[in-house]
C-alpha cells in the first residue's frame, strides 16, 4: 500500500533533522493538550503546532457520531458525513471526497495512506491551491478510545506535500501522526457525566466565584450561579431524564446549544450521539437531505448514499437550532418524522425508523408565527412540550464576572498569557448591556485581552471606556432610536450625591453595584464642575467621574447642559 521506508533511509543529517522536528512537535502538542480546558477547542491549535514543526499540513480531526464532535484545523478542514454539523467555508466536494477515507478508518481501525491523492481519490480530495509540480499524500490514523474498549472514536488525518519525483518515505510521518492521535485521545477523555436528583439545588459557588455544578453541566461549559440561571439548570435537571421534547427559547447568544448539550449529558441517552443542525443555514432542499439523507443518484452530486441527521442521532439526541426558520412546506415533512419516528431518504422508498429525542431552539416568537400561519400549530405543540426560556445576560448580571474570568482563562491557555481582570474592570463589565449576550461578552474579553498592554486588565482598557464599543449602536437600532441609551439606572433614578470610587479589593458583585450607582447618581452641578475642570472636554470629564464618554454625553443632554466651545 505504501513504502515502509522512513527517515532512517535518508541521509544522516536529513534524517536527524526530521526526527528532531518530530520530537519537538510531540512535545509542543503534548504540552498544549495537557494544559487543561476544553479539549475540543485545543484540537485546532494542536494541528497548527504540528504543521509548524513538520511537513504534515492541512490537518483535520473527525470524531465519530457517538462522540458528537468534530474539529477541523490548520489551513484546511472538512466535515465528512460523520459530522454532526456543517463547517462554514469548507467546500462540499472536499467533504464528499474524503468521507470514504474517514468512514473506512473509523470502521476498520486501520490507518490509511494515499501516496497521490489526486490519482487515488480524485481532484476534489486534494487541498486547495496545490501547485502543478506538487503531489499530495494523505495519511489518516485512528483515534482510539482510552476506556479499554479498543474502539475507534475518531480519525486524525493530514496531507504531506511533495515535489513530483521526490521519494515518498511516509513511514516516519505515519508513526508521528499515530503518536499525536494517542495524545488527542488522552485529551478528549472525560469523566462520565453524573445526574443529580431532580429536585437538587445547585451547590454553592466556591470562593473563586465558579459554581460547582454537576459533572454533566461542567462538561457543557455552563458558568453561572445567579438565581435566573439556577432556575434554568434545575428545570433542565428535571426534564433531561425524560423523553419530553424541549424547546429552548431566548435571544441570540444566550447559549442555547450549550444548554441542549447539558440536556443530552444528563439524560439516559448520554452514551449515544448528539447531532446538531442549524435549520437557518440551509435551503429547504438541502435541509431535507441533511435531516433525512439521500440515495445515490437522488440529485446531481449525490454520488453515493448518505445518512441523514435523524439516522446519525438514532438512540440519541437531535438538536435543531433556529427551528422557527423552516418553511411551511418542510414543516409537514418534519412533523411526520417527529410524530411517527419514520421517514424516507430523498430519492428512496424504504421507510426508516429511528428513536430520537428532539431538542429545538429559536429566538423567534413562535406563538405569533402560529397566529399568522407561518408556523404550523401541530408542529408547535409537538416541539414545545417543555419550553425553557434562557435569560439574556443583562438579566443575570451576577454571572458576568465569572463568565468574563472563564473566557479570559481560556484565552490565557490558548495564547500562553497570564492576564487577569481588576475588580473595577469586572464591576464595569457587570454594568454593561450586552445586546449580543454571552457571545458578545466572549468577543469583548478576547478583544481586550488581545490589546491589553499589561498583566492586569483595568477599566481604562475596556472598549466601552475608549468609546470603541458598538453595543450602544446595536441597542439603539434594535430599539428604533438614534439617541444614546441610558446607562443602567440613569434614566430611572433621580440625581443624588456622588458615590466614592470603587475599591479594587471589593468583591465583584458589590463593586458592580457601586459602579452602577456611581454612574447614575450625578447631580447637574457635579457634571458642570467636572466639565469646567476638564476644559469642557467630555472624555476628560468622563474619566474624572468614572463614566464613559457616551454616558457623559447622555447625562449632559438629560440635564440640559450646553457644552461650552472654545
Amino acid at each position: 500500500m505504501f513504502e515502509t521506508a522512513d527517515w532512517r533511509a535518508l541521509p544522516p543529517e536529513e534524517g536527524k533533522r526530521r526526527e528532531q522536528r518530530a520530537l519537538d512537535a510531540l512535545y509542543e502538542v503534548g504540552k498544549l493538550l495537557a494544559g487543561g480546558g476544553d479539549a475540543e477547542r485545543l484540537l485546532t491549535p494542536a494541528l497548527r503546532v504540528l504543521a509548524s514543526f513538520t511537513e504534515l499540513q492541512y490537518g483535520l480531526v473527525a470524531l465519530a457520531p457517538s462522540e458528537h464532535r468534530l474539529t477541523a484545523g490548520a489551513a484546511a478542514g472538512c466535515r465528512s458525513r460523520l459530522a454532526a454539523a456543517a463547517e462554514p467555508g469548507v467546500p462540499p466536494a472536499l467533504a464528499e471526497a474524503l468521507a470514504p477515507v474517514f468512514d473506512g478508518v473509523l470502521r476498520t481501525g486501520v490507518a490509511a495512506v494515499y501516496k497521490d491523492v489526486i490519482a487515488e481519490l480524485g481532484a476534489d480530495a486534494a487541498p486547495a491551491g496545490l501547485a502543478a509540480e506538487t503531489t499530495a499524500a494523505l495519511l489518516a490514523v485512528p483515534i482510539r478510545a482510552v476506556d479499554g474498549s479498543g474502539r475507534t472514536s475518531g480519525v486524525l488525518a493530514a496531507y504531506r506535500l511533495q515535489r513530483c519525483g521526490e521519494p515518498r518515505m511516509l513511514g516516519g510521518d505515519l508513526r508521528l501522526l499515530a503518536m499525536v492521535a494517542a495524545l488527542m485521545a488522552q485529551s478528549l477523555r472525560a469523566p462520565p457525566p453524573t445526574v443529580e436528583p431532580a429536585g437538587a439545588a445547585a451547590p454553592p459557588a466556591p470562593a473563586g466565584g465558579q459554581p460547582a455544578w454537576p459533572t454533566g453541566l461542567v462538561g457543557a461549559n455552563i458558568v453561572g450561579d445567579s438565581p435566573e440561571i439556577r432556575g434554568v439548570l434545575q428545570r433542565i435537571t428535571k426534564v433531561a431524564p425524560t423523553r419530553a421534547a424541549v424547546l429552548l427559547r431566548g435571544e441570540s447568544g444566550t447559549g442555547k446549544e450549550l444548554f441542549a448539550a447539558a440536556i443530552h449529558r444528563l439524560s439516559n441517552r448520554r452514551d449515544k450521539p448528539m447531532v446538531k443542525l442549524n435549520c437557518a443555514a440551509l435551503s429547504e432542499n438541502l435541509l431535507e437531505s441533511e435531516l433525512f439523507g439521500h440515495e445515490k443518484g437522488a440529485f446531481t452530486g449525490a454520488i453515493e448514499r448518505k445518512k441523514g441527521r435523524f439516522e446519525l442521532a438514532d438512540g440519541g439526541t437531535l438538536f435543531l437550532d433556529e427551528i422557527g426558520e423552516i418553511s411551511p412546506a418542510f414543516q409537514v415533512k418534519l412533523l411526520r418524522a417527529l410524530q411517527e419516528g419514520e421517514f424516507e431518504r430523498v430519492g428512496g422508498s424504504q421507510t426508516i425508523r429511528v428513536d430520537v429525542r428532539v431538542v429545538t431552539a429559536t429566538n423567534r416568537d413562535l406563538e405569533a408565527a402560529v397566529v399568522t400561519g407561518h408556523f404550523r400549530a401541530d408542529l408547535y405543540f409537538r416541539i414545545c412540550v417543555v419550553p425553557i426560556t434562557l435569560p439574556p445576560l443583562r438579566e443575570r448580571r451576577g454571572d458576568i464576572p465569572p463568565l468574563a474570568n472563564a473566557f479570559l482563562d481560556r484565552f490565557n491557555r490558548e495564547n500562553g498569557t497570564r492576564l487577569r481582570f481588576s475588580q473595577r474592570a469586572l464591576a464595569h463589565l457587570a454594568g454593561c448591556f450586552f445586546p449580543g449576550n454571552i457571545r458578545e461578552l466572549e468577543n469583548c474579553v478576547s478583544r481586550v485581552a488581545t490589546l491589553s498592554a499589561g498583566p492586569v486588565i483595568d477599566v481604562d482598557d475596556l472598549s466601552c471606556v475608549g468609546d470603541d464599543c458598538l453595543s450602544p449602536l446595536l441597542q439603539r437600532r434594535s430599539e428604533g432610536s438614534e439617541e444614546a441609551p441610558a446607562p443602567p439606572g440613569l434614566a430611572e433614578s433621580e440625581p443624588g450625591p456622588a458615590t466614592s470610587p470603587a475599591r479594587d479589593d471589593a468583591p465583584p458583585l458589590e463593586d458592580g453595584r457601586r459602579a452602577a450607582e456611581g454612574s447614575t447618581a450625578r447631580s447637574r452641578q457635579e457634571l458642570i464642575d467636572a466639565m469646567e475642570k476638564s476644559g469642557w472636554v467630555q472624555a476628560k470629564a468622563a474619566r474624572l467621574l468614572g463614566l464613559t464618554p457616551r454616558q457623559i454625553a447622555y447625562a449632559l443632554k438629560k440635564h440640559g447642559i450646553d457644552v461650552v466651545k472654545f
